[in-house]
């Protein structure tokens, strides 16, 4: 198994921050390589380099053995080398075809040879065993077949190395499996692929070897069959974590927040309650309604019927700004698109919801809002420079966390976190479910939403099992295992004492 790809002594500085020191890397023909580290640890900044985005400042790079230079992405494609960003990079009105061999379409005299088009994009997905119309517009497919469509453009310039920045991030089981598959195939044929990935256990599965970065360092190249997930983790984040979910005793208080009759397209939910202190796990899969309901309950979504109690009293919630007066909070799925303005600093994100209260007349209060704005930040320990950089140059966990100190501003009552460690690292992960339980002691009612069934196991108190919907399942945590939540989560149903039993 012949090399493919290496970097030697790769170091990379920008202003007030050096992102990588001296990082050596090296990728070998039909190799899967997982890339893991802490946010911030310099992962991306890493393939970045590898794909032509940035050029190291020290440092060299071979290809197949010989030194090249990449100075831009054109480079870096010429050389076979692909990155598949998290944020795919895809025109939606376009078709299928169209995308694969965006400005490279063949063409017949002047014109595009449409039938060879499409006629060359299907040959492409034959190859790596996807079933796609070339026809469809890509605005029309999933997630997981858009990301597909991305493979196969890579692999349309001939590329042998591929890097996959958290492929799986966004996708239901069913989807990783099949992109599982077609990673496999790409294997088969001799590409060598970098795999950047949050889920260990996935890394487990397919990867040979893995590489840790740590703050900017190379902390080791192991093979994966020869260390444990702890050991893992250990190097990830300089420490040892004991347990994966920290231990916590939760005192909780009476029903503080209730839902009735809450219909509408998608949602139909007769009862719903949490208790003061609670954390209520929400779990379910990928399309099976579980953020429909909590986005109704918000007043993010139009409804037929619905009652909702706080506090023993009658509320109305018609909207989002309804909800945040009456003291509810939600931490939405998207943070990125729903939860954050990033081109805006983190002061302001972390005052948004909390504006009217930092009004001094007509204006806000500049001094209250920087006031506020370094409490939270350390409060949450959030990792930036300071409360005026801007929030898409801070890592995913620290994004996360000014998202909770926006609401932990408004003082709420009840908060709706939707997968809260989404494409977050193992160590930010521990220190967002401290702050849950944080809250928690402080008698504020979670609903978490995730799809990570042991975070589910790890931090709730009850669960509720979402299909089509509608609650197919409650159970205390104790009584609950990932089998039990499978079962219910695919439509089948069981009584209690056969949950219990397992």
């Amino acid at each position: 198994m012949g090399e493919l790809f290496r970097m030697e002594n790769i170091s990379k500085y920008f202003p007030g921050v050096q992102a990588l020191s001296d990082v050596s890397f090296n990728v070998n023909e039909g190799e899967i390589h997982g890339l893991v580290g802490e946010n911030g640890a310099g992962k991306s900044t890493l393939m970045k380099i590898m794909s032509g985005v940035y050029t190291p400042d020290e440092g060299k790079i071979f290809v197949r053995g010989e030194e090249v230079k990449i100075n831009n992405v054109h480079d870096a494609q010429v050389l076979g080398i692909t990155i598949i960003f998290q944020e795919l990079n895809l025109c939606p009105e376009l078709t299928v075809a169209d995308n694969i061999f965006l400005g490279r379409a063949p063409t017949k005299g002047i014109a595009i040879d449409d039938i060879k088009l499409h006629d060359d994009a299907k040959a492409i997905l034959d190859e790596l065993g996807i079933d796609l119309n070339t026809h469809t517009a890509v605005k029309n497919l999933s997630i997981a077949k858009q990301q597909m469509v991305e493979i196969a453009k890579a692999i349309s310039y001939n590329s042998q190395i591929l890097v996959l920045d958290e492929p799986t991030a966004a996708l239901s089981e069913k989807e990783i499996v099949q992109l599982m598959q077609i990673i496999k195939n790409l294997q088969k044929k001799g590409v060598g692929m970098v795999y950047i990935s949050h889920r260990l256990e996935e890394l487990e599965e397919i990867c040979e070897r893995v590489t840790v970065l740590r703050d900017g360092k190379h902390m080791g190249t192991r093979d994966y069959k020869d260390m444990t997930i702890d050991e893992l983790i250990n190097l990830i984040v300089g420490r040892t974590l004991e347990d994966r979910f920290p231990t916590h005793k939760r005192t909780i208080g009476e029903v503080i927040f209730e839902v009735n009759n809450l219909h509408n397209s998608v949602v139909n939910v007769d009862h719903l309650e949490v208790r003061k202190g609670e954390i209520l796990g929400i779990a379910g899969l990928m399309g099976s309604g579980r953020s429909e309901i909590v986005r109704a309950i918000f007043g993010a979504d139009p409804v037929r019927s619905k009652e909702v109690k706080l506090e023993g009293k009658i509320i109305t919630i018609n909207s989002p700004h309804q909800a945040i007066q009456h003291g509810i909070g939600f931490v939405t799925e998207n943070r990125k698109l729903d939860g954050l303005a990033l081109n805006l600093d983190v002061q302001f994100n972390v005052n948004m919801a909390h504006i009217d209260e930092l009004r001094k007349g007509l204006f806000v209060d500049d001094r209250m809002a920087a006031e506020n704005a370094r409490h939270y930040i350390n409060a949450l320990r959030i990792r930036t420079p300071s409360q005026y950089q801007l929030m898409r140059l801070l890592s995913g966990g620290n994004q996360q966390k000014v998202v909770v100190a926006k609401w932990l501003c408004n003082h709420v009552k009840v908060l709706i976190v939707d997968e809260p460690t989404r494409g977050i690292d193992v160590g930010s992960k521990y220190e967002v479910y401290e702050l849950l339980n944080e809250l928690s002691d402080q008698g504020v009612a979670i609903i978490m939403i995730t799809s990570e069934l042991p975070e589910i196991l790890g931090m709730s108190d009850r669960v509720l099992v979402i299909h089509d919907g509608g609650i197919n399942g409650e159970m205390l945590v104790e009584d609950a295992t990932q089998e039990n939540i499978l079962f219910l989560a695919a439509g089948y149903n069981k009584t209690k004492t056969e949950l219990k039993s397992g």
